[in-house]
């Protein structure tokens, strides 16, 4: 059985988790992550700037901002009218004239409001000037999931943006992730950025690397999470770690051992190493946190038809939204998103080969809810 500490979700008790810990980790929450990485960006740089709707008050984005625009000043944390396109096209202007604005969505669907100036403007300058014109920023948008957000406050549009040339999107899925990330991209790279955080995540802790450590890491490179023979799964976001709790439980009521990628970067995922993984295995499950039709799931399916579709041992499969706007009423939420037992089904019927397989699956019913489960609108 492998351990990844960086993506091993720990719920609000890292000391009794079970979980195996390396020597020099730190225990830090993703919503921890996400203010250390604020704080941080604000100290090292003067040009950044953070905006968005509530990044000022005491609520603070979820607790990502909290305190920032008494630390730093309301000229450089700064709450925004509700004017999503313009207040957009403010930050482009600011980017483009030596400022680093970090704009934020407390609700991706509100994103869907600026999109004019995200993908006309912000993703083109550089292929329409020579060149010559750089749009360094960052765009954080937040996946409202859960009982009561209902269809315009709970989708995950991470495939709106990935099909834009120019633009680069990522998933954190863990405080690792976050902390590898957004330094990276905050210090070296010079244009937009949009990042999806999954609200569901933000109260879980992870084991980190010490702060201190400095280690440069490639902010949009996949990750492999977990080793394994019989099985790949691709996956994003927080289905990654659903991915994880999955494999521990095939690997430990029927020895079956899943592979686990961290997708990371939807827009440029490291396409050998996810190739690499599925002709070693032979199978693939696909889980995203988003529509399968036209999204990660099937982008992840092209690839593999083009590049080496004989591997395959078994049809892929893929977990996502149902085709429809998200429910608001939980008993049928609970029926619009995959959940453990979907993904521990699959996986062990593409291993297995046989529909009826025999494999236990984990009793949710009775495990501890490790998602702090939360109702709108904050």
């Amino acid at each position: 059985m492998s351990c990844n500490t960086a993506l091993a979700p720990l719920g609000n008790n890292a000391a009794s988790s079970g979980l195996c810990v390396e020597a020099g980790t730190e225990v830090m929450s993703y919503r921890d992550a996400l203010h250390w990485t604020m704080r941080d960006a604000l100290e090292r740089h003067d040009s950044v700037v953070i905006m968005g709707q509530g990044v000022d008050d005491h609520k603070g984005i979820f607790g990502s901002t909290t305190g920032l625009a008494q630390a730093f000043g309301t000229d450089r944390v700064m709450d925004t009218p509700l004017a999503e396109e313009g207040m957009t096209g403010i930050a482009i202007g600011a980017a483009l004239n030596g400022l680093y604005p970090i704009q934020t969505h407390i609700r991706a669907d509100f994103s869907l409001l600026a999109m004019n100036q995200i993908i006309n403007l912000a993703a083109k300058y550089k292929y329409m000037f020579g060149g010559r014109f750089d749009v360094p920023m960052l765009i954080r948008m937040i996946v409202g999931r859960s009982w009561g957000q209902g269809a315009q406050h709970s989708q995950s549009l991470q495939s709106l943006f990935a099909h834009i040339p120019g633009l680069r999107v990522v998933m954190p899925s863990s405080s690792q992730s976050i902390l590898d990330t957004y330094p990276a991209v905050i210090d070296r790279y010079r244009g937009p950025v949009i990042s999806f955080e999954h609200r569901l995540m933000y109260d879980l802790q992870f084991y980190v690397a010490p702060l201190s450590t400095g280690q440069e890491t490639d902010p949009f490179g996949s990750r492999l999470v977990r080793p394994g023979e019989e099985v790949t799964i691709v996956a994003t976001s927080i289905m990654v770690l659903e991915a994880m709790r999955a494999a521990e439980h095939l690997a430990r009521v029927a020895d079956i051992q899943c592979e686990v990628i961290d997708l990371h970067c939807v827009s440029s995922p490291d396409w050998d190493l996810v190739m690499q993984s599925i002709e070693k295995t032979g199978r693939l499950v696909v889980a995203d946190t988003s529509w399968r039709e036209y999204g990660v799931c099937a982008e992840v399916c092209r690839v593999v038809a083009e590049r080496n579709p004989g591997c395959l041992k078994a049809p892929v499969v893929t977990l996502g939204m149902q085709p429809a706007p998200c429910p608001t009423a939980k008993c049928l939420e609970d029926l619009f998103y995959p959940d453990l037992r979907q993904l521990v089904d699959v996986l062990a019927t593409s291993v297995t080969g046989r529909k009826g397989h025999g494999v236990p699956l984990p009793d949710t019913q009775s495990m501890p809810d490790v998602y702090k489960r939360f109702k709108g609108p904050f």
